[in-house]
């Protein structure tokens, strides 16, 4: 007997295992998995009373709100396609990808139903706008609704090669692409990931990484599947995450370098109060080693490199901690966790190939390219043939980043391409650099860039955040570099900044740098 592998399945044992287990915190509002899932229930009475079939498309709009995880639910288990969108986008973004993805409903936080107001002229197909907190007019109320509704619909027969999820990407060079994300996709990926980094009923999630980025990493399935606890966090600063981490007694949470760093460099009493124990799960960018030396070392929280796109559901490798690396010491130890690592075990393929298609050598020196085929890898791009395409040229899905693999089978990320430097016929990481600039103790932030140089075509530029009442001088930062690092791959200049541009999720915009290297003034 085959039955269909789709992340509803973890709803439907979840509500039979762990009814009275606590599911959802929002604020001070609680639900247990029965009282989480009849909401969930209600919603769908609701969307299909309004005319919502299997394959209609429904985007939302918010933070990490208790509405926001239900629609993971709820939209999916009527057999139609949920299409989460980055909130800090503009409204002509969020025009795009509405009418882009086709999409009937449009269910906003209060936060931005003036934002999709002003658009509205521009969305002739969608056919209802839902509040899930707020009010104005032409908006129904999300609350009302579920009050107003069963928990009985129609449960459409799903496949799992059907569309669980359109994910739009960042779209920092060209217009945003649509992720289609199977069941499959999204079940392979959650327990692939319980497969390397275990969790349990006992586990009490917090929400820091947005919902929205790939589907929450598809945490919004997985914390469920073990009967976990998700906790929800609308704001994303220090104080908010560490007083959530006390208040609930949290166990895990996922997070780009860049939350780390601001966790790190929190207060001192803040980081005092910290319980330990914390496990995290770290990605979307290649984090130094020496921030998780320090998250480790300090704080006492298990830090685990994981890495993939939003195109591969997204999850793909995960930096599995080896026996013998018990006995190496802290330095060491950062080194080692700061590689992408291995294969997801639902991941398929993952390698890294050279420009001819074959794969490079296993000395951590040979870069090329990772690519990717398997279970985790998307359905395509939607509506867009030709990139789709392009995306799996040999059979492969191409991700664009400059990786080496190593005698122990460990990938590691060099760059993304886009991002290597150039400087007189050499290639530069910008990545090593950054990573041996984080080691000075006057360094909360870096990022480095390839900027055009009249004698070697293109020179490192770094770009540097101090932590607060710190100093240092370009002359000073030189130094440590060249005591690290090869001195060619030394930043030419130094720009003291007072924050790196950054996306929704966390990701340093390198190309907000170039493009404004005209206003900086070097050093």
């Amino acid at each position: 007997m085959e039955l269909p592998l789709t992340p509803l399945e973890f709803a439907r044992r979840a509500r039979k295992l762990y009814p009275h287990r606590e599911a959802v915190i929002d604020g001070e509002s609680r639900w247990t998995y029965e009282q989480f899932l009849d909401r969930c229930d209600r919603w769908s009475s609701s969307l299909q009373k309004m005319g919502l079939k299997q394959g209609d498309r429904v985007a939302v709009i918010s933070p990490n709100t208790h509405a926001m995880l239900e629609s993971f639910y709820a939209v999916p288990q009527l057999g139609a396609v949920i299409v989460p969108l980055n909130y800090r986008l503009s409204p002509e973004d969020f025009a795009y990808m509405i009418e882009h993805s086709g999409s009937r409903f449009v269910c906003a936080h209060a936060d931005y139903l003036e934002a999709v107001d002003c658009v509205r002229n521009k969305l002739p197909k969608v056919e209802r706008f839902i509040a899930f907190e707020g009010t104005r007019p032409g908006w129904l109320d999300y609350e009302s609704s579920l009050a107003e509704s069963s928990t009985q619909f129609v449960r459409p027969a799903i496949a799992e090669s059907d569309l669980l999820t359109i994910n739009y990407t960042s779209g920092t060079t060209a217009r945003p692409k649509g992720v289609m994300i199977t069941h499959r996709n999204a079940w392979m990926n959650s327990i692939g990931v319980l497969v390397h980094h275990s969790m349990t009923a006992a586990d009490r999630y917090l929400w820091t990484l947005p919902m929205f980025h790939a589907n929450g990493w598809t945490f919004v399935w997985t914390v469920t599947a073990v009967g976990g606890a998700h906790v929800c966090l609308r704001k994303m600063d220090a104080a908010a995450m560490y007083e959530g981490i006390g208040r609930e007694g949290i166990t895990m949470l996922c997070a780009a370098p860049t939350v780390l760093i601001t966790l790190a460099n929190a207060p001192a009493q803040l980081r005092r109060e910290v319980r330990r124990g914390i496990r995290v799960l770290t990605g979307g960018a290649a984090p130094a080693a020496a921030t998780i030396e320090r998250m480790e070392g300090e704080l006492g929280w298990e830090i685990t490199q994981i890495y993939g796109l939003t195109e591969t559901a997204p999850i793909i490798t995960i930096c599995e901690p080896r026996p013998q690396d018990r006995e190496l010491d802290a330095d060491a130890r950062g080194v080692i966790k700061a590689r992408q690592g291995v294969e997801l075990i639902t991941a398929g393929e993952v390698t890294v190939i050279d420009e001819g298609g074959k794969e490079v050598p296993h000395d951590g020196q040979a870069l090329g390219e990772i690519v990717a085929r398997g279970n985790l890898v998307m359905q395509g791009y939607y509506r867009d043939p030709e990139a789709t395409a392009q995306a799996f040229r040999g059979g492969w899905f191409h991700t664009g980043d400059a990786a080496v693999i190593h005698p122990d089978g460990y990938i590691e990320i060099r760059d993304r391409f886009k991002d290597v430097i150039i400087s007189g016929g050499e290639n530069i990481s910008s990545i090593e650099i950054e990573g041996a600039l984080l080691r000075h103790p006057a360094i909360q932030e870096v990022a480095v860039v390839g900027l055009p140089d009249e004698k070697w075509g293109e020179a490192p530029h770094a770009f540097v955040v101090l932590r607060a009442d710190a100093c240092a001088t370009a002359e000073e930062l030189r130094q440590f570099c060249r005591d690290r690092i090869a001195h060619f791959k030394v930043p030419r200049h130094f720009s003291f900044i007072s924050e790196l541009p950054k996306t929704a999720t966390g990701k340093i915009q390198k190309f907000v740098l170039r493009n404004k290297r005209s206003a900086i003034s070097a050093q």
